[in-house]
């Protein structure tokens, strides 16, 4: 008997929320190379709604919502809220927080792609990482998007260490379907 969700497929779109849908369009369609699909919005809603199916504060507006798609990986649903709720953090949170995150692009050539970035004026942090143990064959760097929120560049075109006696691999933007 299988466990967890009924039906689950997998990732179908990952929400995040930006200071500046336009700023942040810009950056995800002509840094990243995204495409951009389409917007959803104004929402404002009466009563305890958006606390109840959304969890922020009740009068918060949700001005608009964008999608786009990033290739093979899940679809981007990106929000602005207005005015932003009174306990809304104002910065993105670091890696280190509760509930802290990143998003990680794979490229087929990570020092072409990091040295596309830095010529884009893109904030990298440090140089490219070699991974161990079993993401031996991965190299991987972080960088900055305008507002703050990091974002991952991984690459491992000869697979990672783990795969040579694996039972299950990761899932693979490159081979989406095995």
């Amino acid at each position: 008997m299988a466990s967890g969700i009924p039906g689950l497929v997998g990732t179908e779109h990952i929400g995040f929320t930006v200071p500046d849908l336009d700023q942040a369009q810009a950056f995800f369609v002509d840094v990243i190379g995204c495409e951009y699909v389409y917007s959803l919005g104004p929402f404002v809603r009466e009563g305890d709604w958006m606390l109840d199916h959304m969890n922020v504060s009740p009068r918060t507006v949700m001005r608009e919502l964008r999608f786009f798609r990033c290739r093979t990986g899940p679809n981007f649903e990106i929000f602005q809220y207005e005015p932003a709720a009174p306990d809304a953090a104002a910065a993105p949170p670091l890696n280190s927080d509760v509930g802290g995150h990143h998003l990680a692009f794979y490229v087929d050539d990570l020092d072409e792609a990091v040295a596309y970035l830095r010529e884009k004026g893109v904030r990298v942090l440090g140089e490219p990482t070699a991974s161990s143990s079993h993401s031996s064959g991965q190299r991987w760097i972080y960088f900055l998007t305008p507002w703050g929120m990091q974002l991952e560049l991984v690459s491992y075109p000869n697979g990672k260490a783990y795969e040579s006696d694996a039972d299950i691999l990761l899932w693979h933007p490159a081979r989406p379907t095995l």
